[in-house]
């Protein structure tokens, strides 16, 4: 008898489970065995049994949680393809983050995909999203709002070098998420031919050197902490979001506070975090490049996941296409709330 697509992957308390491969994806909860989409603590958490993910993702894992955040832990190479149970399984560049993966799930002629986190534009820093054509497309979305399409990610990058050659005499403090983000506006910036230093936060310090030991090429980034007042000006400084308001960036002569955030474009979400030059760069798909992997992936039905899930779930059924929201809790961007920890440790060790 055939199998359904809920017989090969359905929802529980603790995330998408397979009980064809007894495994869950991206759960919210310790689990037996785990598969991780990439590093973000939205979707990797420490405390799970085994632990199946590339390489980049159990390193940014340790990094965040301690060597000893799984039990066991199993490397798997992008592209690879996996036996466990009565599935097969691969993972396959999702363009988010460094080592970021969709992963396919099949079982007697049918393929899921779960996306986790994926863009379609340009990123220096990791391998670019791959469309995998399957029957069902577990999607995030989001950015799944039309108001939501992304400008040229090198324009908004030479908005932010403009603005330093604008105001020589003030620092720049960029607020970006410490994993993915910040190595991105960086590489970018080197794109752009900056080759200045680029001073980081103590929150960017060890996901960025991990960046630069898989080979990605962001030149010289000197920490902020220890360094006189009088070396910031005209500098561009890279913190946690949470950082541009509290009093660790007071060190700073008159400093131009700007944000890198696909929310950018929400002009009211820019003056409510007291940003005076937003940068409308995302690491997630924007509206047009959700639609267009739908349409790409041939899926005959999609699920969607956290996000702007009803938008797109219309879209879906406006194209004929099967689709419905799957209302999971405990997954959202990149969130501020992920950085807090990390900033408020950095601070204790670095305040002024």
């Amino acid at each position: 008898m055939a199998l359904r697509s809920t017989d090969i992957l359905t929802q529980t308390p603790q995330g998408l489970y397979c009980p064809l491969g007894d495994f869950h994806i991206d759960p919210i909860r310790p689990v037996t065995r785990a598969l991780i989409t990439h590093g973000h603590s939205d979707h990797a958490r420490a405390g799970h049994a085994s632990v199946l993910a590339t390489r980049e993702t159990l390193r940014i894992m340790a990094v965040r949680y301690g060597e000893d955040f799984a039990d066991t832990m199993q490397e798997v190479e992008l592209g690879e393809t996996l036996r466990i149970g009565g599935v097969s399984v691969r993972f396959t560049p999702a363009g988010h983050v460094l080592g970021s993966a969709q992963i396919t799930i099949e079982a007697s002629g049918t393929r899921i995909v779960v996306s986790g986190d994926y863009k379609r534009t340009e990123d220096p820093t990791c391998r670019p999203y791959e469309v995998v054509p399957c029957d069902v497309f577990i999607t995030e979305a989001t950015f799944g709002l039309p108001v939501f399409r992304h400008p040229d990610v090198r324009g908004e990058v030479r908005k932010l070098l403009n603005s330093v050659s604008l105001f020589p005499e003030r620092t720049h403090m960029v607020g970006a998420y410490a994993l993915g983000k910040a190595q991105r506006v960086i590489a970018m910036l080197r794109g752009e031919g900056y080759d200045e230093p680029i001073y980081l936060h103590g929150a960017m310090e060890r996901l960025t050197y991990l960046y630069k030991d898989e080979g990605v090429p962001l030149g010289e980034t000197p920490l902020v902490a220890d360094r006189p007042r009088s070396e910031f000006a005209g500098t561009i400084v890279l913190c946690p979001p949470s950082s541009i308001q509290d009093r660790w960036s007071r060190r700073f002569p008159d400093p131009v506070s700007a944000f890198a955030s696909g929310w950018m474009r929400v002009r009211a979400r820019a003056r409510q975090k007291g940003v005076e030059l937003p940068l409308v760069i995302s690491d997630h798909a924007d509206w047009d490049d959700l639609c267009r992997t739908v349409r790409e992936t041939g899926a005959g039905e999609v699920w969607v996941t956290h996000g702007q899930e009803d938008a797109l779930v219309h879209w879906c059924l406006s194209q004929g296409i099967r689709a419905r929201p799957l209302h999971m809790l405990g997954y959202g961007d990149e969130s501020e709330a992920e950085e807090a920890p990390q900033a408020q440790a950095a601070n204790e060790t670095s305040a002024p």
